[in-house]
């Protein structure tokens, strides 16, 4: 599709931003690029791992998963590509592999970038879940994930003398991660009022985590958020009630669910300023991932978005969200929407292609990174290319 014909397709909100990434101006001088991502995450990232580990207990492997981009389902849990995918596209770089993908494959290229994420992973170790009864997707947990990490990190130094200068030039992206913390201790009977405990958990054993990054080398870190898990289909399902006072009556989304992502996220960017304040010489950024989202529900018009598509899923068993968790997206029997463009949510827990486009466009040319994140990297090809492609409204050429 030529530009004209993708600027007489597009709403009026997409031209604006299409235009306005058309002239970004390239200011970064040779060197000064990110070359690859190494992400580590759950299913808001992972672009196929757990189907090397077992494709039956995740249903992210069947049509109409992928549809839109990849035309045929990746392992991602989306119809297109995740925030990840689309931060490696504007700088430029290929999209960063499933890491059991190079256990399978040799010809990945592993200096291109790696993506160690894992559907359904927590922060926390299995064994917490196991105490508090609660049965985890996967045991490949952050912990896990960094095992990996530093098991290809020895490879590639054996292989590279330019080990250090790969890791030092690379972003790592360390999230979206911990959701699923919160989603299994609330699904097993832990309440709302005792999860500011549980926060701290979450968040010291993620501060672990980076801080073990940045003595492995690591120099740039892109650490989300969590997103409003209040204005999740599959949250607004579980506990739908009549009391009208739980909800916020500008969004329609289940008020005290986003105080703890909120919450979350403050207790995050605290300890993400400590260690900064540690470490001189890295650069920790906070990718505000809720506020970059929550307007899609205040104002969805200006996104592109339908009001009926910002709090029911474009792909679900049906119900006032079309979700239900006993009979999940691309199983029989379930309910596709004609445009996944129009929605926020793909299935009920993850986003479109469309939402992750909208944040990472935030991301990268908004106000959502703390400090912010140097576009000066931004390939022109990917930014003329590619941009055009995720604002384009039927999100299916490439």
């Amino acid at each position: 599709m030529d530009l004209s014909s993708s600027l007489l397709s597009l709403k009026l909100p997409f031209i604006k931003l299409l235009l306005s990434l058309l002239i970004v101006t390239i200011r970064g001088v040779a060197g000064s690029c990110y070359t690859s991502i190494y992400s580590f995450g759950d299913s808001y990232v992972d672009s196929g791992n757990m189907q090397y580990l077992d494709a039956d207990v995740f249903g992210c492997y069947v049509p109409p998963f992928g549809e839109s981009y990849f035309h045929l389902p990746t392992g991602r849990c989306s119809n297109g590509r995740l925030i990840v995918d689309l931060t490696a596209e504007l700088f430029g770089m290929p999209l960063p592999q499933p890491y059991l993908k190079t256990w399978n494959e040799s010809v990945v290229n592993v200096q291109e970038g790696i993506n160690f994420a894992v559907s359904g992973a927590t922060v926390l170790d299995a064994s917490f879940f196991e105490e508090i009864g609660s049965v985890v997707l996967t045991n490949v947990t952050l912990r896990y994930q960094l095992n990996w990490f530093k098991d290809f990190l020895a490879s590639l130094c054996n292989k590279s003398s330019k080990c250090n200068e790969i890791i030092g030039s690379s972003i790592f992206l360390v999230g979206e991660i911990g959701g699923d913390d919160y989603n299994y201790m609330l699904f097993s009977g832990i309440s709302l009022e005792d999860m500011p405990a549980y926060v701290t958990l979450v968040v010291k054993a993620m501060a672990i985590a980076i801080n073990e990054l940045i003595d492995l080398g690591a120099v740039t870190l892109l650490v989300p958020g969590i997103l409003p898990i209040g204005c999740s289909p599959s949250y607004l399902t579980k506990y739908e009630t009549e009391d009208t006072e739980e909800y916020d009556p500008e969004t329609g989304c289940l008020t005290k669910y986003n105080k703890l992502a909120e919450y979350h996220n403050e207790q995050l960017q605290k300890e993400l300023q400590s260690i900064q304040a540690l470490n001189p010489q890295t650069n920790i950024i906070y990718a505000d991932y809720y506020n970059a989202s929550i307007n899609f529900f205040r104002s969805p018009a200006q996104y592109g978005f339908t009001r009926e598509g910002t709090l029911k899923s474009c792909c679900g068993g049906g119900g006032p969200y079309n979700y239900n968790a006993s009979l999940g997206c691309g199983q029989p029997s379930t309910i596709l929407c004609d445009d996944p463009s129009q929605y926020v949510s793909w299935d009920g827990v993850h986003l479109t292609e469309a939402a992750y486009a909208w944040i990472t466009v935030g991301l990268l040319e908004g106000p959502y990174t703390t400090p912010r994140l140097s576009t000066l990297c931004i390939s022109e090809n990917a930014t003329k290319i590619q941009m055009t492609t995720h604002v384009n409204k039927s999100f299916s050429e490439h």
